[in-house]
């Protein structure tokens, strides 16, 4: 580096070959491990990982991708250097021959998938939201404007809790929702999920994306095999006959039930709808959401511009809000956040239980004493 510095003969390049975790034994040992780590043991390495009984939203997509596969050769996978943390490592080994990975291009993926897509093929583009955004331009002009079906398998969506601001899939539903024909879902859990990769594989007109987030689903009863969600078509979850409806996309789900709860215990009868679809829109559940009730919450994962955007857009256009609806849209900060546990991300971005609480109330112009909203969540978990 001291003759890089005093040279003075021109441009210079300097080739350093890296190797990740150097100096660190259980590092150099397991890398992919210790790209983003949890509390650990310095002296052996092992990370303190909560035990979980429910599989990898990562696992659960490529379990569903194989089923699929199964059943359509004309399914291929494409990933950009990431096999192992998107699962695709998975389906590769059982479909070799209908497998790519494409090293570090998500540009390249993008338009290798296109391409595969004008062929018969039907590509899945399995990558984390915050890389995705590295291909933008190949997405604009060489999926959307065609109206290829290439599939996008969007991982890492909302925050990644350890793997900090820089993996957070923060952006994804603001810069897809914004293009024509995209057909974009996110899953409630991870039975959901199975559904999604399912309806995904059926859209053979026009791009579509999934997203889903990093870590473990909930436990739920998983479907023995995806069924083909109806376009465009959300559904209500909960049915409450008074003032608040909460409408989420995506795994927030659980925390507006809770919230939910907590609302029921302080008198407010709370509807619960899970929109499934950001593009497009259920108009038809919007409407009856917005009719049938004095205040309409939209919760999501991602930041502004997003699904909170589009059903303000459709609001407004409809003369939604004309009768005097109050709306709240309950999204991600402006902000890069760093790693840090799921729950303080969530509790400090108000799109937790009680932050969906806190919001309700202030629609209704009335302020809830931190004491009663502790009670009410205390109930509500209980």
């Amino acid at each position: 580096m001291k003759n890089v510095r005093d040279c003075k003969q021109g441009p210079i390049l300097v080739h350093v070959k890296t190797r990740k975790g150097k100096g660190y034994a259980p590092a150099e040992a397991s890398p992919d491990c210790y790209h983003g780590v949890n509390t650990f043991d310095v002296a052996t390495g092992v990370q303190v990982k909560p035990k979980s009984t429910a599989p990898s939203y990562t696992k659960v997509f490529a379990q569903s991708l194989i089923a699929q596969a199964e059943i359509d050769p004309k399914i291929v996978a494409v990933t950009a250097a990431m096999p192992g943390g998107t699962g695709l490592d998975t389906f590769g080994a059982r479909f070799p021959d209908r497998t790519f990975d494409v090293g570090i291009a998500e540009q390249h993926a993008v338009t290798f998938a296109a391409g595969l897509a004008t062929e018969g093929y039907k590509p899945f583009a399995a990558i984390y939201s915050t890389f995705l955004q590295r291909g933008y331009d190949q997405i604009v002009h060489d999926v959307a404007l065609q109206k290829l079906p290439v599939r996008f398998a969007i991982d890492r969506a909302g925050f990644v809790g350890a793997d900090g601001a820089t993996h957070a899939g923060t952006f994804d539903m603001a810069y897809l929702g914004c293009l024509p024909h995209f057909v974009i879902m996110a899953a409630a859990d991870e039975g959901e999920l199975v559904h999604m990769v399912a309806t995904s594989a059926a859209i053979d007109d026009r791009p579509s994306a999934f997203r889903y987030p990093r870590g473990d689903g909930y436990g739920v009863e998983m479907p023995t095999v995806g069924v083909p969600l109806e376009i465009g078509r959300g559904r209500i979850v909960r049915e409450g006959n008074g003032r608040v409806a909460l409408l989420s996309i995506g795994t927030r789900l659980r925390e507006c039930l809770k919230a939910a709860d907590a609302l029921a215990s302080l008198g407010l009868s709370t509807t619960v709808a899970d929109a499934r679809f950001m593009k497009p829109l259920d108009h038809d559940l919007i409407r009856q959401l917005a009719r049938n009730h004095e205040v309409l919450v939209m919760v999501e994962e991602g930041s502004i511009g997003g699904f909170g955007s589009h059903v303000l857009q459709f609001l407004a256009a409809d003369g939604l809000l004309d009768r005097g609806l109050k709306v709240r849209s309950l999204v991600m900060p402006d902000a890069f956040i760093d790693h840090g546990k799921y729950e303080t991300m969530y509790e400090a971005a108000g799109l937790n239980a009680g932050g969906i609480v806190a919001a309700a109330f202030a629609a209704l112009g009335q302020e809830l004493a931190p004491a009663a909203r502790g009670e009410a969540m205390a109930g509500a978990v209980a």
